[in-house]
C-alpha cells in the first residue's frame, strides 16, 4: 500500500500481535477462582509505567473502586487511554497517575462542564499526548481483540485530528482512495465495572455494552468489579446475556455501588450533587487536595467512601431516581 501521510502523534503500544501473543499464549485458561479484594487487584495486577484503559462510557459504569485505589496506592507514569474518559480521567488527574495519554474524549464530563484540574494537567506540560477519535479508539481496540496489527477506517480523515494521531493514511489498494490504518491497541490493563459475573470472571452487562466485550478481548490483564456475584450455573442457563469470557479476566472484585458516583444503568442514577462538589472544589488547587485527601486517601476502602458520601441512605435516594420511584411524599409525576 502506497503510504500518503504519517500523523505526528507518538504511539504508546506496540501494535504487534506476534508480540502481544507472546502474553496472550501463556495466560491461564483453566476454570479458576479470581475472587480478591480491589485492594489486591490493583497490587498484583497495576505497575508504574502500566499502559491502563477503563471501560463503561461518559458517566456511565464507571470502575470507581479500582480508580480511588490506584489513587491511594500511589500508581505513577501509566499510559491511559482516553476513550470516553469522564471522571475516570478526574480521578486519575487527582492523583498524577498517568504521565501520556491516548486523547478521543477527556476533560470534560458531558453536560456537568470541563473538570478545571484535569485541564490543568494537560496544560502543565507533564503528559504526553495523541489524539484520535473515539471510533479511531475502539477500532484499535478491535485490532487487538481480532490480532491484526491495525483496521482500516475513514474516520478523521481531513482533520486535524489526524495530523496529531499516531495513524498512517494509505491509498486503498481496492479503491485508490485514502484510507486511515489505525493500531492495535494492547492495554497493559483494562478495568470494567458489571452488572453480574461468576468467580470465574464470566460477565453480563445490562445496557449498552460500548467497547467492553472487545476491551476485554484486547487488553493483557482484566479486573472486572461486580455489583453482584452469581453463580456459574446462572452463566451457562443464558449464554446469549454473557459478554465478557472468563478466560479473559485475571481479577474478580465484588463491589456493590461500584460505579458510583457515576450511572449504573437499571441499578442507581449518578449522584449529581457529587459530581459537581468535585467540579466546583476542582477551581482551587489547595480545596482539592484537602477533598481528596479526604475521600480517597483518608479511606482505607471504596465502602469508606461510600458512607462518607451518604451510604445505603443515599444510595437507596439513587435507586429510586434510576428507576423513577417516587420518594416518600413525592407525587408520581414529579419523580419522572
Amino acid at each position: 500500500m502506497k503510504e500518503l501521510f504519517e500523523g505526528q502523534g507518538p504511539l504508546f503500544t506496540d501494535p504487534d500481535p506476534d508480540h502481544a501473543r507472546e502474553h496472550f499464549r501463556k495466560k491461564e485458561r483453566g476454570l479458576v477462582n479470581k475472587l480478591m479484594p480491589v485492594k489486591q487487584a490493583v497490587e498484583q495486577l497495576i505497575h508504574d509505567g502500566d499502559y491502563l484503559a477503563v471501560g463503561g462510557f461518559g458517566g456511565v459504569r464507571i470502575p470507581t473502586s479500582v480508580l480511588h485505589e490506584i489513587v491511594r496506592q500511589g500508581r505513577k507514569n501509566l499510559g491511559f487511554s482516553g476513550h470516553t474518559s469522564t471522571h475516570d480521567c478526574q480521578i486519575l488527574a487527582a492523583g498524577e497517575c498517568f504521565d501520556r495519554c491516548d486523547i478521543a474524549y477527556i476533560i470534560g464530563l458531558e453536560a456537568r462542564g470541563l473538570s478545571p484540574n484535569s485541564r490543568r494537567y494537560f496544560e502543565s506540560g507533564k503528559v504526553k499526548v495523541c489524539e484520535w477519535t473515539n471510533a479511531g479508539m475502539y477500532w484499535r481496540y478491535q485490532a487487538a481483540a481480532l490480532g491484526v496489527p491495525f483496521i482500516p477506517g475513514r474516520s478523521m480523515l481531513g482533520t486535524d485530528t489526524n495530523a496529531h494521531s499516531g495513524a498512517k493514511t494509505v491509498e486503498c489498494p481496492y479503491t485508490g482512495k485514502p484510507i486511515v490504518l489505525f493500531p492495535a491497541l494492547y492495554p497493559d490493563v483494562a478495568v470494567i465495572h458489571v452488572h453480574e459475573a461468576d468467580i470465574y470472571g464470566n460477565a453480563r452487562i445490562r445496557g449498552n455494552i460500548i467497547a467492553d466485550h472487545t476491551l476485554a478481548r484486547a487488553s493483557k490483564h482484566v479486573i472486572l468489579t461486580t455489583e453482584r456475584l452469581i453463580s456459574s450455573d446462572e452463566i451457562r442457563r443464558e449464554p446469549a446475556s454473557n459478554c465478557i469470557p472468563y478466560f479473559c479476566v485475571d481479577a474478580v472484585c465484588v463491589v456493590p455501588y461500584g460505579a458510583f458516583p457515576s450511572n449504573m444503568p437499571y441499578l442507581y442514577f449518578s449522584d449529581e450533587d457529587h459530581l459537581r462538589l468535585w467540579l466546583d472544589t476542582e477551581r482551587d488547587v489547595q480545596q482539592l487536595d484537602e477533598f481528596v485527601k479526604k475521600y480517597i486517601y483518608g479511606t482505607n476502602d471504596f465502602e469508606e467512601y461510600l458512607r462518607l458520601c451518604g451510604g445505603l441512605e443515599r444510595m437507596a435516594q439513587l435507586e429510586r431516581q434510576e428507576l423513577l420511584i417516587p420518594e416518600p411524599g413525592q407525587a408520581a409525576e414529579e419523580a419522572l
